[in-house]
């Protein structure tokens, strides 16, 4: 949550098994592993990732055995925070571990057939450059910021249009009707942009 709070898009899973299958659909600029996870063990989700990919890992743990920070580093880990971590370190240390490997503007983001560039602000399909308008832009860039996180429409209002807009709701549902004619297959079967009924919006695939 302070993460969120401090503009960064975050992903949470309650497993290691859930963290590995999640890798398979998304790549993050940077994983923050916990050691002591249900099951499979922060050290092995480690090894594992490590094994098939360079997301940096940053492993946050109660331990602060030196024997434990061995281990972690020689799983593959490229840093080692020891809770409690104030929000500001944690990001300090996030940022540092990026910039270490020349990740800071490395901002394209994957899902199925959909790239984000947050950089340059550039949206393509399979490839092709998609045209969006301002808004639908600023909307589609909200919603995939925190993929499976569920907005409801005066969240979107607040954030895409501006704090206190004092607009209809209504506004929001025909923007969404706008981005998907654009980026879905098929709109009426949306993939990344689906409706929660009685809630809102939330951004997929998940």
């Amino acid at each position: 949550m302070a993460l969120i709070r401090r503009g960064h898009g975050v992903y949470a899973v309650e497993s290691g098994e859930q963290g590995l299958e999640r890798l398979r659909a998304q790549t993050p600029d940077v994983i923050v592993l916990d050691l002591m996870l249900p099951g499979m063990d922060g050290f092995e989700v480690c090894r594992r990732v490590r094994a098939t990919g360079d997301v940096p890992i940053i492993m946050l743990t109660a331990r602060d055995d030196a024997m434990d920070v061995v281990a972690g580093l020689e799983a593959g880990a490229d840093d080692y925070v020891v809770k409690p971590v104030q929000p500001r370190v944690l990001e300090a240390r996030i940022r540092a571990v990026l910039r270490r490997i020349g990740r800071e503007h490395a901002e394209l983001e994957r899902y199925a057939e959909l790239s984000i560039d947050r950089a340059g602000l550039v949206i393509t399909k399979r490839g092709a450059t998609v045209a969006l308008t301002p808004t639908e832009l600023r909307l589609l860039l909200e919603l995939s910021r925190t993929p499976g996180r569920v907005h409801s429409r005066q969240q979107l209002l607040d954030s895409v249009w501006d704090y206190g807009y004092l607009g209809d709701s209504r506004l929001v549902d025909a923007y969404v009707q706008r981005l998907r004619a654009k980026i879905e297959d098929d709109a009426k079967s949306p993939v990344y942009v689906q409706t929660v009924r009685g809630f809102g919006y939330r951004f997929g695939p998940l």
